[in-house]
């Protein structure tokens, strides 16, 4: 689709306020055509003497009055024009953070996150300005223009007209020419933005390793180079929209000379009045505008339509997890994980390969092996966050496909590796997926997670802020938070991947306690442990070791210690390690 297309589809859709808008744009075009023609009527009654005292204050009150109602058409217009342009920005961002919202991980790992910001921002703020200021500035230029023309040609005189225009068909090359420029330069600037939008949001979120590390000086060096590249970007960008200005100014003054030269001519033989000439002098200063205005559409444009470009590829990228499921609600049952194989995109080798697993309503299973080995991989599938190449997942009897993404997440808690919090208050970060519960219900997640005291440490309790990404928590009680926000959404099946790394032996103890309390609470409720720690799966019901994306054991905790092989040895290392510390 091209701006035109958009622009022209947004117009239909909010007729009522262009048409609006259009009818005082057209009011205003009238009233600036009538006054010269007034002016013209006034000084030929003038040069005549035919004009009493009080025509001429007539005169000048009517063209008072026409002044006053014109100022008050301007701003009706631009109110009713631009509450309506603003809206397609609107549907613009809803439209670009729906589709981010939906993408998986697949998209994300393509683009950055810099550049997606400023396609929220600075692009579709010039999108926004071709539908408001371009639209609206080429009809009234346009509308003025030809008013104008037409008056100067059937109203003043054709062949002064004609002579005045000689100089136009030069002007319109040069707007060719300068509207090929701006739109290289303005996507230029676009991307220069992006560049630059990338790197402070990088600088923020990594801040702490930045100064662990020095690199302050480093990457304010490299902002400045960025920033520096942005503005130039921006500057080639300006020069060009200047060369406007020239190319009518030049335009109208050789327009001047020649209207001015011939209509002497017309005057001296007496073929043309001074108050027409007057008024075709003025019909000539009233071409200012349009001709403004054109390099002023050219040039919003140009922007849109490079914005455009950088914005339309990312709302047609399809999503990169299919979601054309049925099921609203999901059926309950066993989920069933049968010879799955899968590889993360871009990449030959496989994650998991081969996989099966049943785990029952209920149950609890432990997912423990060495760094890489597809624990999260694994969870990852049960997200439907990968897609596996081989195999097939089921629950309650049915394809994972099959069920609508929302219906799947409303069934799942999921506490990742790296808890995320919001810029809110514990509360609200608690509550997150469920705003509706209460105070007492956010208190025993809390509770459940083994946070609540620590909670009642702050000064403002539950309502204190956490900052951005939970910055004034510790790793240890964001993931907490995390687990609390999970319990409290008590959805049919737990996720934890690695959620108890950042927490000491004891709270670790005291948090699975409650999940083992909560799961008797809730019989059908399943958990799957994911942990480098073996004490947190000691208790699951299944025990699964992951090597190489494969089963290497399975069974309960007494059994594998039994088989002797790498969770045996692990238990027995993370046991010495153990009593180490505490001696």
């Amino acid at each position: 689709m091209s701006l035109s297309r958009l622009i022209g589809g947004f117009v239909r859709s909010h007729w009522r306020a262009y048409a609006a808008a259009g009818v005082m744009l057209a009011g205003v075009a009238v009233i600036a055509i009538w006054i010269p023609r007034k002016i013209g009527s006034m000084v030929d009654g003038l040069a005549a003497n035919r004009l009493s005292g009080d025509e001429l204050l007539t005169g000048v009150a009517a063209l008072l009055l026409v002044g006053l109602l014109n100022y008050g058409l301007r701003v009706a217009w631009r109110i009713r024009l631009y509450s309506a342009a603003y809206q397609l920005g609107v549907e613009l961002r809803t439209r670009f953070y729906r589709r981010l919202s939906r993408q998986g991980p697949a998209f994300y790992q393509k683009q950055r996150t810099g550049d997606l910001m400023a396609l929220a921002t600075n692009d579709i703020d010039a999108i926004e300005m071709a539908a408001g200021e371009a639209a609206l500035a080429g009809f009234d230029g346009t509308l003025t223009l030809v008013l104008v023309l037409a008056m100067m040609l059937l109203g003043v005189d054709w062949r002064l007209a004609l002579v005045s225009l000689l100089p136009f068909p030069i002007m319109a090359y040069a707007f060719w020419r300068i509207s090929t420029n701006i739109h290289t330069a303005s996507a230029d600037a676009l991307k220069r933005f992006s560049s630059l939008n990338e790197h402070v949001q990088e600088t923020l979120s990594g801040v702490r390793t930045l100064r662990t590390l020095g690199l302050e000086q480093r990457s304010s060096k490299r902002f400045s180079e960025l920033a520096g590249d942005a503005a130039q970007a921006n500057l080639n960008a300006q020069r060009w929209e200047a060369a406007y200005e020239p190319a009518f100014g030049l335009t109208l003054s050789a327009a001047a000379v020649l209207s001015l030269g011939y209509g002497g001519y017309l005057v001296w033989t007496n073929e043309l009045s001074i108050g027409a000439l007057t008024s075709f002098s003025m019909y000539l200063g009233l071409l200012i505008w349009p001709m403004f205005a054109a390099g002023w559409v050219m040039s919003l444009i140009e922007r849109g339509r490079a914005a455009w470009a950088r914005l339309q590829p990312m709302l047609d990228e399809p999503l990169s997890i299919d979601d054309h499921g049925t099921l609203a609600t999901l059926q309950p049952g066993e989920l069933v994980l049968r010879d799955v194989s899968v590889s993360y995109p871009g990449q030959t080798a496989l994650a998991l390969s081969g996989l099966s697993l049943t785990v029952q309503p209920g149950q609890t299973i432990g997912l423990v092996g060495p760094t890489g080995a597809g624990k999260s991989t694994l969870l990852r599938v049960l997200l439907r966050q990968l897609t596996p190449q081989q195999g097939e997942v089921r629950w309650g009897g049915h394809a994972l496909e099959e069920y609508k993404l929302a219906a799947l997440r409303d069934a799942i808690s999921w506490v990742p590796q790296e808890s995320f919090l919001f810029s809110a208050s514990i509360a609200e970060n608690i509550a997150l997926a469920r705003p509706e519960a209460s105070r007492q219900e956010v208190e025993h997640a809390a509770d459940l997670a083994a946070i609540h005291d620590d909670i009642l440490l702050f000064p403002q309790a539950y309502e204190t802020e956490v900052g951005e990404r939970g910055i004034t928590l510790s790793g240890g009680q964001r993931q907490r938070v995390a687990i609390a926000r999970a319990l409290l959404s008590d959805n049919e099946l737990l996720l934890l991947d690695d959620a108890l790394s950042a927490v000491d032996t004891g709270t670790e103890t005291r948090i699975l306690e409650h999940l083992e309390e909560l799961r008797r609470a809730h019989p059908g409720r399943s958990a799957i442990i994911a942990s480098h720690r073996l004490s947190a799966v000691v208790d699951a019901d299944h025990i699964v070791v992951l090597r190489d994306g494969r089963i290497s054991e399975a069974g309960t905790h007494e059994e594998l210690l039994a088989l002797n092989g790498w969770y045996a040895s692990q238990w027995r290392y993370q046991q010495l390690e153990a009593s180490l510390d505490a001696a």
